[in-house]
């Protein structure tokens, strides 16, 4: 299959600095008002790291997840360039301490 007719996973792990309960619950509504309307969007999710997952293999340096998965790679990048996206980053990012994008062809 060519790489076009994949669909793209986009997940972001945020690192707060302000990283109280409500500072998460906050970017974690910033996402959902800002992020999951776009066209090509299949899969949308937000939330806070499960604090119960203490695992070895379990990575606790995020606070807030992002799990957007398109329909193609044009839905993607297309994302990436709206003013809902290039606004919620102008909002929001003064709180990142550190953002890690993982994008992967699904």
């Amino acid at each position: 299959m060519p790489t076009s007719a994949h669909g793209l996973a986009h997940v972001v792990f945020f690192t707060l600095k302000d990283q109280t309960p409500a500072a998460q619950q906050a970017l974690v509504a910033a996402c959902h008002r800002c992020l999951p309307d776009h066209p090509g969007v299949v899969h949308f999710s937000a939330g806070v790291r499960g604090p119960a997952y203490q695992r070895p293999v379990n990575d606790q340096q995020f606070d807030v997840a992002l799990v957007v998965v398109f329909d193609s790679e044009a839905a993607h990048d297309n994302y990436q360039t709206s003013t809902a996206h290039q606004q919620f980053i102008a909002e929001q990012s003064g709180n990142w301490a550190q953002v890690r994008v993982f994008d992967a062809l699904v």
